[in-house]
Order: C-alpha cells, then structure tokens, then sequence
C-alpha cells in the first residue's frame, strides 16, 4: 500500500488502580477514532488506510511493536493515536502512557515511553507524520510538564516535538469532580470532539481541509469550549497541529452542500452520500 496512510490508535486501559481512573474511557475514544479516522483521509480514501487497533490490555511491547510495524511501511503518511494517561519518570524527564496492571510505583516503568513512540515515527519509512494525543496526567505529571525544565524536561516533549503533534493533555485528580475530570474518550475529550467534526464537516470549508483548519471547531467541543491555539481549559493543554503538511481530510459538509445546490436523481445522491460516509462497522 505504498502512498496510503498508517493509522496505528492505542487506548490503554491502566486497570482498577485508583490512580488510573483517568484511563477508564481510553478504548471508547479509540474505537470513536478507529472507526471515524479511516476513509476521512481526502485523497486516499478507506482502502488507501491500513488500521492497526491494539487491545487495550496490551503491555508496551505489543504496543511498540504495533508502532514499529506500521512506521516500517512505505507510505504518505503515519498516524499514530494515544488515548489515555500519562505517567512521568521520577526525574520529571521522561513520560510514559500508563498500561494495564500498572502500579503507581511501576506505571512509568512498564508504561509505553513517549520518546520510544516519537523514535519509530520519525525513523519510519512515511513522507510524514503526526501523533494525535487524548490524555490526562496526574498531579506530577502534570507538575513536570508545566515545569518544561529546557532539554532534560518532561514538558519540551509537547513544546518542543519532533514530530507533529495535535490533541489535548488534561490534568487529572483521583476522585474530584469538575472541569479537570473530562476522561479521554469521554464526552469533551479530544477523540470524541474529533471524530464529532469529522463526522458533522464544517460548514463553508473547502472538501478538503488540513488539521489546522479543523482545529477551531474541534477546540468549541473540548471540556465546553477553549480557544484555539491556546492552553484551554485551566488544568488543560490544548496541542495545535502545524501549519502545513500534506494530510487533507474530507469536509463532509461540504459534499452535503454541494449536493444541496445540484438537480440530481435519488439513486446518484445516494451512492454519493454513501461514498462520503464513514465506514461504520457490522451490527453483531
């Protein structure tokens, strides 16, 4: 499939652990993702995008592994999706997304490490690039991104990326309530504003839009409203696609309108539409 896209989505679950309750709705955002995503890329289409969805129980090597397989393909673009939360080394240094049956004294250790993602992707055999991040972090996680800290700090992994990053990092507190409580995958998180968008186009956009254009209304939809381009919500970290880039996505409301304004017969329309939606998987 040389010239079409990897899409590699990875919702872990952290398990019971108290600590990783912000975890809990992490593969409902992937599953929103894997099913929207495919078929939304403008020029490729559904057959043009190889899915990798990786169990949400799965250890870091199967993750990293997942990652590795698809970045050694040939192809346009690699996109590669992480739901759920963040862990950080004790050094506030390095981050992690927080695996099943993780404790909080070995989350990061057993966690898949940022930089060992970041690593693949820009080693991978893709023309280009991007990392969709839905995530929450705990009161030291979220310390040392706010930190930064220069080279050697947790947070110039989001200031300072070596390969493109969109989404939103919020803060989490065990047990408390209130606008730092929106889950990745959950109402307001970044995977369901996404696919939210993806889903309904943006009205008086061109068919085919990049991620920055589609940023404006994604952020309206996070945690009730943020304001593009800034840091979001407090205790929320909005990451804001690049300008640039070749990866277009359908405007599906565009083709909407389009269709509005021609004299067309019932069964055209119908094929038309059909093409332009997502792919939805069989009922069971």
């Amino acid at each position: 499939m040389a010239g079409g896209v990897d899409l590699v989505v990875i919702g872990a679950n952290g398990g019971p652990d108290r600590g990783f309750g912000g975890s809990a709705l992490a593969p409902d955002g992937a599953r929103l993702l894997a099913r929207v995503l495919p078929g939304m890329c403008f020029d490729v289409g559904a057959a043009g995008c190889r899915v990798t969805e990786v169990a949400p129980d799965a250890d870091a090597n199967a993750m990293l592994t997942a990652v590795r397989e698809a970045a050694q393909h040939p192809g346009r673009w690699l996109v590669v999706c992480l739901v759920g939360q963040l862990a950080v080394d004790p050094r506030g240094r390095r981050l992690a997304l927080v695996t099943g049956g993780s404790t909080a004294d070995n989350a990061y250790r057993r966690g898949l490490a940022w930089d060992w993602v970041v690593s693949a992707m820009v080693h991978g055999g893709h023309e280009e690039a991007l990392l969709l991040v839905d995530a929450v972090a705990d009161r030291d996680t979220w310390a040392a991104l706010e930190r930064g800290g220069g080279e050697d700090g947790a947070g110039e992994l989001l200031a300072y990326p070596r390969v493109p990053l969109w989404g939103r990092v919020g803060r989490y507190t065990p047990g408390r309530r209130g606008r730092d409580a929106v889950l990745p995958g959950g109402e307001g998180s970044f995977s369901h504003a996404l696919t939210t968008v993806l889903r309904q186009g943006v009205p008086g956009a061109p068919a085919a839009v990049a991620p920055l254009d589609l940023q404006p209304s994604v952020a309206a939809l996070l945690d009730g409203g943020e304001a593009p381009g800034g840091s979001g919500a407090p205790g929320a970290r909005l990451l804001v696609p690049p300008q640039g880039g070749r990866l277009l996505m359908r405007n599906r409301a565009a083709v909407r309108g389009a269709l509005a304004g021609l004299s067309l017969s019932e069964e055209l329309l119908a094929v038309l539409w059909r093409e332009s939606a997502p792919t939805e998987p069989p009922s069971a």
